[in-house]
């Protein structure tokens, strides 16, 4: 029973082995995204966006100024004496009043409480919003170049692996041949550059098969960077079938163009509130020498509350032009945003074009390895009976090995254009 039991371990442990030894193109473009070192710069943008809103939500809060001033002056507001006199006479007893020193002292602290300030804070917090997203936006377009570099990597692998495939199968192919030949030297019907020949093919196939290792292993190694897995080294990558193609262009491009014509419109609502008036309330509190009342001198309270409306009336001058100018940036866009569709849509065409010249090569290639291997088994059959040079089937083998690799490489190019498509306009 525990054997039993040791042996389904070890099976499913297998089984996830195997599992795990496998990667898809959207698993490696995925990784890829994760592992981009811009990818940190998300969180980043989040804290500096959630800090600017911040700032600007504490314009709605009380805000509390201290001052403090000490000054002399050449002269002072006084009253005449003759006014005293005049006084003195009706009241019966000497009125004096009293200088105000030429030095004066004022400490005063004042709390303003915005009321109404135009909109001016609330469209300052949207363009904040909208340029957040417009920063992130930014991010997604340069992590989107990625799909495009990746797809590179992995169909590379597997146009190599495909390649390789055939080149064992004509290494193979080589072996049986040179086995036969060999025995038709010792039968007198064939001679030693004959099994010579052969041997220097498998010679140049050999080093075609370490070239194409060697480029393979470059290309894994570049995945395994891209994705920052070291299973991508060395797991199976999973060919991905044709996915249905879809005429509608919606690239990360688009939004972020998008995305900068609703900040432009945010900074005309800025530009409108920042031109109409403001009201708020204040309280003031101080204590000088003098105090509010002129006449009388010395260090005294004092208080101050009310209501102040402000206006800048010359924002109002430059406003209509500021708002041109933000018109003429919206225009801009526009043209960019035309400019990008047309070039993708040609791009796209193009693309479409190639797919459509790898499935019309396809639809004969079947045939043409069919013919060729029809001859090479007529060249073989006309080797044994001696009508034939084994250079001359040595051609017609390579020949047929190479329609081979043409079929199993167009099959790739044909799903590297697919998905080119794919990714020219993001489906």
């Amino acid at each position: 029973m525990n054997k039993l039991f040791y042996i389904v371990i070890l099976l499913l442990g297998f089984q996830y082995q195997t599992l795990t030894a496998q990667l898809t193109l959207e698993q490696c473009q995925q990784k890829a995204r994760d592992n981009y070192p811009l990818v940190k710069q998300y969180a980043l943008l989040g804290q500096s966006e959630a800090y600017s809103l911040a700032n600007l939500s504490k314009g709605y809060l009380p805000q509390l100024s201290v001052s403090a001033q000490a000054t002399y002056q050449s002269d002072i507001t006084s009253l005449p004496p003759e006014l005293g006199q005049a006084l003195g006479q009706v009241l019966g007893r000497e009125v004096h009043f009293e200088s105000i020193d030429k030095d004066q002292y004022r400490l005063t602290a004042e709390l303003k409480q915005l009321i109404w300030d135009g909109g001016n804070l609330r469209s300052q917090q949207q363009a904040v919003r909208v340029s957040g997203k417009l920063e992130k936006q930014k991010l997604e377009v340069d992590l989107y170049a990625l799909k495009e570099r990746v797809n590179q990597l992995f169909f590379g692998i597997l146009a190599l692996d495909e390649q390789l495939v055939q080149v064992d199968l004509l290494l193979g192919e080589l072996a049986a041949n040179q086995g036969k030949i060999v025995a038709y030297m010792q039968n007198g019907m064939a001679s030693q550059p004959d099994v010579d020949a052969i041997r220097v093919e498998q010679l140049k196939v050999s080093q075609r098969k370490a070239e194409l290792t060697t480029a393979r292993q470059a290309f894994r190694t570049m995945l395994t960077a891209f994705t920052g897995d070291a299973a991508a080294s060395k797991a199976e990558l999973i060919k991905p079938g044709i996915p249905l193609e879809d005429t509608l262009i919606k690239r990360p491009e688009l939004k972020l163009l998008e995305l900068q014509n609703e900040l432009y419109t945010s900074q005309e609502r800025i530009v409108r509130a920042a031109n109409r008036p403001a009201i708020g309330a204040f309280l003031q509190g101080g204590y000088g020498n003098p105090g509010l009342n002129m006449l009388v001198p010395g260090f005294t309270p004092w208080y101050m509350a009310g209501a102040r409306l402000s206006w800048n009336i010359g924002g109002l001058y430059t406003q209509k032009n500021s708002l041109n100018k933000i018109a003429v940036n919206k225009q801009q866009v526009d043209i960019q945003k035309e400019t990008f569709l047309f070039n993708t849509r040609l791009k796209a065409e193009q693309v479409r074009h190639d797919i459509e010249k790898f499935r019309e090569q396809l639809k004969s290639d079947e045939e043409i390895i069919l013919l060729r291997n029809t001859i090479k088994k007529s060249a073989e059959s006309k080797v044994e009976n001696g009508t034939l040079s084994v250079t001359d089937l040595l051609r017609e083998i390579t020949a047929e090995n190479a329609a081979r690799q043409e079929k199993s490489l167009r099959e790739i190019q044909l799903l590297m254009a697919v998905y080119q498509l794919r990714v020219i306009l993001n489906y």
